[in-house]
C-alpha cells in the first residue's frame, strides 16, 4: 500500500462542496453567527445581573470538547485585565458563595457534572450563567435562577468552540465594563465580523491560492505535522488546532515554540523505516504498519499574535521545516486588529482548514 494521496482537488469549488455532504463547510461559517447571536443576548441585557457586581472570583466549568479549549484560551486572553481571579473547575467548588459568577458551559444538557455544578452554584447563592442547550435536566436545574446563554442556532459540537469563548469573554466584559452606558456586547460584534470575513476568504468557491484556509491545508498534507505557539495565547490555541485536525483524519502534535525548538534535533532526523532496504517496496508499504515513508517529513506551524510576530520569525530559525500562522493575510503586519479578533480568526481557520483536509482524504 503506498501513501495516501489527495483525493479531491481544493481547486475545484463545486467538486468541493459536492463532496461536503456532512456540512463542515458551512458549519464552521456560522462562527460569526453564532458570536453575533451571543452579542445580542447580551445586548437584550442576559447578563444585566452582573451590571456593577464585583465578584470575589469568576469559575468557568466546561463540558468536554471545545468548552474546554474555550476556557484556556478565555484565562489566556482575559485573565489578566478581570479584576478577579479566573479560574477552570471540574465542578462547582465548596467555598463558593453569592461573591462568586459560576459559568457553566458545554453542549450536553444531560451531562451530569454540568447539571450538578449548575444546581450547587445556586443553592450557594453563586451569581450562575447557563451556556448550555435549554433543553431536559439542565433546563429543570437552571429555569428561573440562571442567566440563560443558551445557542440560538444549532451548529454540530465539532464546531461550537467560538461560542462558548464569545460567552466567556462576554461575561468577563461586563464585569469590568464600568461605564454608566457601556454597550461591551459590541467588542463581539466586530469580532463576528472579522470571523465571517474569514469564512469569505476561505470559502469553497476561491481558489488555494489565495484562500487561508485551503492554503493551511494543502502545506499540511503529506507531512507529519506538529501545531504549537509562541505565547500563552497562541500556545493554547495551537493545542485546539491539534484537536480540530485530530477530529479530520491527521494526527498532530501539539506544544510551546520553545519545547519544539528544544527538540528540534531528534524531530527532524531521518526516520529509520524500511525504504532504504533492497527488500523494501513501496507498493506494499502500509503506513500504519510500517511507519511513514522517508518522503513524509515533519512540519510545524506556529501560531503567533500579530505582536509577537517579529520574534517568533526569528526562533523559527532553529526549525528545519515550519510555517508561521497568523491572521493577516501574506503574513503580512496589521496592527489595526486586536488579539481577541485574531484568536476567533485563526479557530476560524483552523477548523475550516480542517474540514478541507478531510474532505481531501485526511492522513
Amino acid at each position: 500500500m503506498t501513501a495516501s494521496m489527495p483525493l479531491l482537488d481544493l481547486d475545484d469549488g463545486e467538486a468541493v462542496t459536492a463532496a461536503d455532504a456532512e456540512g463542515l463547510l458551512r458549519a464552521v461559517a456560522m462562527g460569526g453567527a453564532q458570536i453575533r447571536s451571543t452579542a445580542a443576548a447580551v445586548a437584550d441585557g442576559v447578563l444585566g445581573r452582573l451590571i456593577g457586581f464585583r465578584p470575589r472570583s469568576v469559575i468557568l466549568i466546561a463540558g468536554s470538547g471545545g468548552a474546554r479549549h474555550a476556557a484556556r484560551l478565555a484565562i489566556a486572553l482575559a485573565g489578566n485585565s478581570i479584576g478577579a481571579p479566573l479560574l477552570v473547575l471540574e465542578h462547582t467548588p465548596s467555598w463558593a458563595g453569592p461573591l462568586d459568577v459560576v459559568v457553566v458551559a458545554g453542549d450536553d444538557a444531560g451531562d451530569p457534572r454540568l447539571v450538578e455544578s449548575v444546581d450547587s452554584a445556586v443553592r450557594r447563592g453563586a451569581e450562575v450563567v447557563v451556556a448550555v442547550p435549554d433543553e431536559g435536566p439542565m433546563r429543570a436545574a437552571a429555569a428561573g435562577r440562571t442567566a440563560v446563554l443558551a445557542p440560538r442556532l444549532y451548529v454540530p459540537p465539532r464546531h461550537t468552540m467560538t461560542r462558548f469563548l464569545a460567552v466567556f469573554l462576554a461575561v468577563g466584559a461586563v464585569i469590568e465594563d464600568r461605564s454608566p452606558h457601556g454597550r461591551p456586547w459590541e467588542a463581539l460584534d466586530r469580532v463576528a465580523d472579522a470571523v465571517d470575513a474569514e469564512a469569505v476568504r476561505s470559502g469553497p468557491g476561491r481558489e488555494v491560492f489565495g484562500n487561508p484556509a485551503k492554503s493551511l491545508a494543502t502545506r499540511m498534507l503529506g507531512h507529519r505535522v506538529v501545531v504549537c505557539g509562541n505565547g500563552s495565547v497562541a500556545t493554547v490555541l495551537s493545542e485546539y488546532a491539534s484537536a480540530a485536525l485530530l477530529a479530520s483524519g491527521i494526527s498532530a502534535a501539539a506544544a510551546d515554540l520553545s519545547d519544539v525548538i528544544r527538540g528540534a534535533r531528534m524531530l527532524y532526523a531521518p526516520r529509520a523505516v524500511g525504504g532504504d532496504s533492497v527488500f523494501h517496496d513501496p507498493f506494499f508499504h502500509d503506513p500504519q504498519l510500517d511507519g511513514a515513508l522517508p518522503g513524509e517529513s515533519v512540519r510545524a506551524f506556529v501560531f503567533t499574535t500579530e505582536a509577537d510576530q517579529a520574534d517568533t520569525r526569528r526562533r523559527m530559525d532553529a526549525l528545519a521545516d515550519a510555517d508561521l500562522v497568523v491572521s493577516a493575510d501574506d503574513d503580512q503586519s496589521d496592527p489595526g486588529i486586536s488579539e481577541m479578533e485574531q484568536v476567533f480568526v485563526l479557530a476560524s481557520r483552523v477548523d475550516m482548514a480542517a474540514a478541507y483536509a478531510q474532505l481531501t482524504g485526511g492522513a
